[in-house]
């Protein structure tokens, strides 16, 4: 598998370098309107990935997170609801941190951005459509 980092140093990754993948196609949902890309950084025994979300205003969707993972929000609002239904509304500048086998749902009302990253490898079917370009 790809890895982000190739060389050792620093490694600048600018807005729009990736193409994000649309969720509703992934996770089938009618009316999602997301976007999301990841890619593993690290070659190492515990790899760390890095991933861009994008939530606009549609359907909610849940999500079972099955390692730690944080996203830093750095554009509008993300609003992440618990099984137990306690909201968490993030806006710019705050950071969303979610425990190994955490259910979550995103709220349809959400229309933010944000930068997160997991241990683990990135799921091959959120890699950016133009990842392997990129690193050319």
């Amino acid at each position: 598998m790809k890895k982000l980092m190739v060389n050792k140093g620093i490694t600048l990754i600018k807005s729009g370098d990736f193409e994000l993948n649309n969720l509703s196609d992934i996770l089938k949902i009618n009316g999602l309107n997301s976007s999301i890309a990841e890619i593993t950084v690290s070659n190492s025994k515990k790899e760390l990935t890095i991933g861009h979300f994008i939530m606009t205003p549609g359907s909610e969707f849940e999500y079972i997170y099955d390692s730690i993972e944080f996203k830093v929000i750095t554009k509008g609002t993300i609003i992440a609801k618990d099984i137990e239904g306690h909201k968490f509304i993030a806006h710019v500048g705050d950071v969303l941190l979610f425990t190994a086998n955490t259910k979550v749902i995103f709220d349809g009302d959400s229309d933010g951005e944000a930068i997160y990253g997991t241990q683990g490898k990135a799921a091959k079917e959120l890699h950016p459509k133009n990842f392997m370009e990129t690193l050319i």
